[in-house]
């Protein structure tokens, strides 16, 4: 069974320059590079209709696996982080998925980054899936809380992205 996770998170950077920021090689190299774990920009590709595809690659030894889940994984785990942003109108939609070798988790989400009067809010709504009996629910909630967490500090971090190169 997946377990679903929401999040909003308002950022003082528009729309168009958090487009601008995910349309960038160097934004994802220093967005990277905040990142415990050797995470590599595996590829990033903007179409003609300006369409933002990134694929990241996180290899994670069991020391830098949480702990609940190295009890049950002994040994690494490979994670794929695949972004596809498209503008629409006046906001970006996205797609995201995480794909896991190693392990049997994988995860999914749509979001959108809408303009406010001061700004942009992004909107995302996932699901984590770790298909492991009796202990999968509660990897599951783990994730999603950590991912809920995490995604306001790439919000802020990409605001000062935006205030610094944009």
């Amino acid at each position: 069974m997946s377990r679903p996770f929401d999040v909003s998170v308002a950022s003082p950077a528009s729309v168009d320059q958090v487009h601008a920021a995910f349309s960038t090689e160097d934004y994802w190299l220093a967005r990277l590079g905040t990142m415990s774990g050797g995470t590599t920009l595996e590829s990033l590709v903007v179409d003609d209709d300006r369409t933002v595809r990134v694929t990241t690659t996180q290899d994670l030894g069991r020391d830098l696996l949480p702990g609940i889940v190295s009890k049950f994984y002994r040994r690494d785990i490979k994670v794929r982080h695949t972004e596809t942003w498209t503008p629409s109108g006046d906001q970006l939609r996205g797609e995201i998925v995480v794909a896991v070798s190693g392990a049997p988790g994988a995860g999914s989400a749509s979001a959108s980054v809408t303009p406010t009067a001061d700004g942009s809010l992004l909107t995302l709504n996932g699901t984590v899936e770790f298909k492991v009996p009796l202990v999968g629910g509660t990897v599951e909630s783990f994730i999603a809380r950590e991912f809920a967490q995490g995604i306001p500090d790439v919000q802020d971090f990409t605001a000062r992205w935006v205030s610094e190169h944009v």
